[in-house]
């Protein structure tokens, strides 16, 4: 199987040394989303509602760049500023991922020394159906 780089200019652009996503035969694994708007600027600082839309909205441009979508996503890992704000941040996932929710794991991690107000960052694993 041919590894292929998935890139869309729908989702803000990596600015590092990594791929928006990485597709290999018909799964697809989706790097990290932030919390930013296709400028690379930060959104809803200290909200994670805000937060955790906007990073899925990012994610969810990549799957679909990619011939996928968020019913295909096999699984999920969701990083958390603060655990706390679980149930804020599943509220707000619970409403993109409605029917036969993906696998997931939550983490907590602390975004502190990046110094850019993220609260949440999602990164996911999904299948391209034939």
């Amino acid at each position: 199987m041919k590894k292929e780089i998935i890139r869309t200019d729908k989702s803000p652009l990596p600015k590092g040394p990594y791929s928006q996503a990485v597709r290999c035969g018909n799964l697809l694994f989706v790097s990290g989303q932030v919390p930013v708007d296709l400028a690379g600027n930060p959104i809803g600082a200290g909200t994670i509602e805000l937060q955790t839309r906007q990073v899925l909205e990012n994610l969810k441009a990549i799957l679909e760049a990619a011939g996928s979508g968020l019913d295909h996503v096999l699984k999920t890992t969701v990083y958390l500023q603060d655990l706390a704000e679980w149930p804020r941040m599943n509220a707000v996932y619970a409403e993109y991922f409605k029917k036969d929710p993906p696998a997931r794991a939550a983490v907590g991690v602390d975004f502190s020394g990046l110094k850019n107000h993220w609260r949440v960052e999602i990164e996911a694993v999904a299948c391209i159906p034939s």
